[in-house]
């Protein structure tokens, strides 16, 4: 197995606000985790340590995240050079909780709410997350199973994000690794609208 150093990220300039579960947002998809040791010291800025099973994983979060704007922060992200200690394990593979698929989806809601329509059955929130984020900052995304396909509700942090959103994203083609469909992007209506 490869050492433990070659599959270990540095994430610097992270807001002390940050949740370990963001930081599993932004790293799922270049690989299987191991560990997130989140480090919020008094002062700013916050870093972590993430741990990948395989170093070709860590290598991939290093090009796609590094320079990447989080929260109005641009983060640095680097191979780890040691000096870690021991940090509570977690295994962020499979596996049930409470929350089921969406464990980590516990996220903020906002206003700035568009309806998502036409997703294939196998679209997760993570899948649709990653998808809207083109258009802007999403606080919170979930998938509803809906007939023979899924629908999603996706909160943006702002308006303008979210009107963006479904001028680009409306008709836009979904992909994951099992399916592709073009969507429909509307602006929720919660009820009967006023004048």
């Amino acid at each position: 197995m490869a050492s433990r150093s070659s599959r270990t990220i540095y994430v610097g300039n992270l807001p002390l606000d940050v949740k370990e579960w963001e930081i599993e947002d932004l790293f799922y998809k270049y690989g299987h985790i191991l560990d997130i040791e989140l480090k919020l010291p008094s002062r700013p800025p916050g870093f972590c340590f993430v741990e990948f099973e395989d170093p070709l994983d860590a290598e991939d979060a290093i090009r796609g995240r590094d320079g990447y704007n989080f929260d109005g922060c641009r983060i640095r992200v680097e191979l780890a050079h040691g000096g870690r200690g021991q940090s509570s394990r977690h295994d962020y593979g499979g596996g049930s909780s409470r929350g089921g698929r969406g464990r980590f989806s516990v996220s903020h809601r906002s206003e700035f709410r568009v309806v998502v329509r036409g997703l294939p059955s196998s679209a997760s929130w993570q899948d649709l997350k990653d998808h809207m984020r083109k258009a802007g900052d999403v606080c919170f995304a979930e998938v509803h199973q809906d007939g023979d396909g899924a629908m999603g509700i996706v909160d943006y942090t702002n308006y303008d994000d979210m009107k963006y959103a479904i001028r680009k994203l409306d008709d836009s083609e979904f992909r994951n690794p099992f399916a592709r469909a073009y969507i429909r992007v509307n602006c929720y209506e919660a009820g009967p609208r006023r004048g």
